[in-house]
């Protein structure tokens, strides 16, 4: 195992080193990563182990004050310590619902989530179906008769952006603020994206500042849509505070649409390595559904997350302390052979496909799946629809992190159907 290190953000940017993961579950499902000092960190790399820990909250926390959900080094976890004290010393709001929602543990979770989930309705997310379509629709044929284009600035980073935008009742007139203010946030370890501190000090208070004016004009003058139902939205007689809903609206606009961003541009790339998988969904658009589970399960965009353990407990014959930092892997567990068979294969007729793309289960299963789900239904049914093939015209570029798996650049040319 010597050769294993989950840190080098150089072996990412060339690929996902499945190889590595492969040997892990094989030989080492619980594997203490080697760091300099700090706590110890342990790789979680097989499905059951992860479905389990993941919903272990009690043993294995999500709290803020515990340390971050990424980082396997010690430098990760002083900085976030720094940060989290800096903002507890600024803090306007200390009710339960003040924090971030992935950063947290029941019942406080619970109480945040039962708050949220009522402006994430079935209904609030279909009323969005016209609006992407048209986008996506607009998109593809602009990129089809441009000729060559880069398919993530073109078609993969606006749509999710726009969506929840839409979602949120932002104005359209706003939207390219947002998405430079969001892409200040995304802090990725990728020199292309990184900004100076004080850049992303700046994007953080405009996006509070913005989220507050939109929260007070919401409470004003009622809409229908999701920024209203949140803050109109009540638990146990209390609603979400402006603070609350700043820190939400900051993290639905960054972290969302990043994610689906790049699920987006894998799912493309996977189609261009298999173009007889996107022959058969050109033929038969029953497949989409299908093809979309596939795309999330190969592409995980989000490969691991990170919990601080709060009591000792064993797995595999290893001692899990508590004051440890345990990772569990998503990208690993969703080529786990015990599970999938042919998981190296990209097939958009597998079934079953109990992926965990959304996370391993527990309090913290992905809210936004659903308007995940739907944005990348209407992009692969629209594609098949509208492109006859999809021709790579230069090497896809990767994006530089562990945490994110993602495509940067993809440079295609779209033939039209």
């Amino acid at each position: 195992m010597s050769d294993i290190d989950l840190r080098d953000l150089d072996t990412f940017q060339r690929g996902v080193p499945h190889e590595w993961f492969a040997r892990l579950r094989r030989d080492a499902p619980a594997f203490e990563h080697p760091i300099a000092s700090g706590p110890r960190i342990w790789v979680l790399s097989r499905y059951e182990d992860i479905a389990a820990v993941s919903s272990d909250w009690e043993r294995n926390s999500s709290s803020e004050a515990l340390g971050s959900i990424r980082g396997m080094d010690e430098v990760d976890e002083e900085r976030w310590q720094a940060e989290v004290a800096a903002r507890a010393a600024t803090s306007v709001n200390t009710d339960v619902t003040a924090g971030v929602m992935i950063m947290m543990d029941p019942p406080a979770h619970t109480k945040y989530r039962r708050l949220v989930s009522k402006a994430f309705t079935p209904r609030m997310i279909t009323l969005l179906e016209p609006g992407i379509r048209a986008a996506t629709v607009r998109l593809i044929d602009a990129a089809i008769a441009k000729g060559e284009v880069d398919f993530v600035p073109a078609i993969a980073e606006p749509i999710p952006l726009m969506a929840i935008a839409e979602m949120l009742g932002a104005p359209a007139e706003d939207r390219a603020q947002l998405f430079e203010w969001a892409n200040s946030l995304i802090g990725s370890e990728d020199p292309e994206f990184s900004v100076d501190p004080k850049a992303h000090e700046n994007a953080v208070r405009n996006f509070h500042q913005y989220a507050a004016n939109l929260a007070e004009a919401r409470r004003a003058e009622p809409r229908d849509d999701m920024t209203t139902a949140l803050l109109e939205a009540e638990i146990d007689g209390e609603r979400m505070s402006t603070d609350a809903f700043c820190r939400f609206f900051r993290l639905l606009t960054s972290a969302g649409a990043e994610s689906t961003r790049y699920t987006t541009a894998s799912g493309v790339q996977a189609l261009i390595e298999n173009p007889d998988q996107f022959e058969a969904l050109r033929e038969n658009p029953d497949l989409t559904g299908g093809a979309v589970e596939e795309i999330l399960r190969w592409a995980t965009p989000v490969m691991y997350f990170r919990r601080a353990v709060t009591e000792d407990y064993e797995l595999h014959g290893q001692q899990i302390r508590k004051g440890d930092k345990v990772s569990f892997w998503f990208i690993s567990a969703n080529r786990d052979e015990a599970v999938f068979k042919d998981p190296y294969t990209f097939d958009i007729r597998r079934t079953p496909n109990k992926h965990l793309a959304f996370g391993g289960g527990g309090p913290h299963f992905c809210l936004g799946s659903g308007l995940a789900r739907l944005q990348l239904n209407i992009m692969f049914e629209e594609l098949a629809r509208r492109v006859s093939r999809i021709e790579p015209v230069g090497e896809p570029v990767r994006l530089r992190s562990n945490f994110m798996n993602g495509i940067k650049h993809l440079p295609v040319r779209l033939h039209p159907a």
